[in-house]
């Protein structure tokens, strides 16, 4: 069961109103809990964006535990990589508060990988990311990295939208979707064995068949009728829990 401290600053006035407003979505206290975090760890978060999670995760580790950020590079192929890079780097210097004892590394395959010393990472989380690795043809340089990272024993916790089951490769490189089957292939072949999945994230409401993908759905609402997708809600997403073995 998630502690009160996890509660709170979920819910906490520090966060985005715009983030907040997604809790209902994300269920980012059940899906941490699932994930085993706690205070004391050392968390890797991977590839945050706009710091959807690191407003939880950043003060929930802060007096115990350490989190390492990979995020884009300077350097990343596509032109949005370092301009978000940038939006987050402005929001980390102008909420110290809250962003002040993070340590930012970049991840770039297959130039930039070590985002934290070998061996050395509790717990790695990637929310919503793999199918922008698939579509690069680098899903398993990323895994390999995070591979790397983790202690012996540690867990990397998987967020992502989910295709239905007999989706193809050329529907996961355009559309956001990304089968069960083949992110666990990724990570198995990384290393990884599968210790648990939870359905914290499903939405059945999302038949996985848009106009625009994934992103025909909020938060993006791509496709322009708004009424229709907005009454589906987020994607629905996958959960899984993965172990480096001891």
């Amino acid at each position: 069961m998630a502690d009160a401290k996890l509660e709170s600053l979920a819910n906490g006035a520090h966060r985005h109103p715009r983030n907040l407003a997604r809790n209902a979505a994300r269920h980012p206290v059940e899906t941490l809990d699932f994930f085993g975090l706690r205070p004391d760890m050392t968390v890797l978060e991977i590839l945050p964006a706009v710091g959807w999670y690191t407003e939880i995760l950043a003060p929930y580790l802060a007096d115990e535990g350490r989190l390492y950020l990979a995020h884009f590079s300077p350097d990343g192929i596509l032109p949005y990589m370092p301009q978000v890079l940038e939006m987050f780097e402005k929001r980390m210097y102008r909420e110290p508060e809250i962003f002040g004892r993070v340590t930012m590394r970049h991840i770039n395959p297959p130039h930039e990988v070590s985002v934290a010393p070998a061996g050395s990472v509790d717990l790695a989380l990637t929310f919503r990311n793999v199918h922008n690795w698939i579509m690069a043809d680098q899903e398993h340089e990323y895994f390999a990295a995070f591979f790397q990272v983790l202690k012996p024993g540690g867990v990397l916790g998987v967020v992502e939208h989910r295709a239905k089951p007999e989706a193809d490769m050329e529907s996961m490189h355009t559309t956001g979707y990304v089968t069960e089957a083949y992110t666990k292939e990724i990570a198995e072949r990384a290393g990884f064995v599968l210790e648990a999945s939870s359905e914290v994230n499903a939405n059945p409401l999302d038949t996985a068949d848009h106009p625009d993908g994934v992103w025909s759905l909020a938060p993006f609402l791509r496709t322009g009728d708004d009424e229709k997708y907005t009454s589906i809600g987020e994607s629905d997403r996958m959960t899984l829990k993965f172990r480096k073995p001891e």
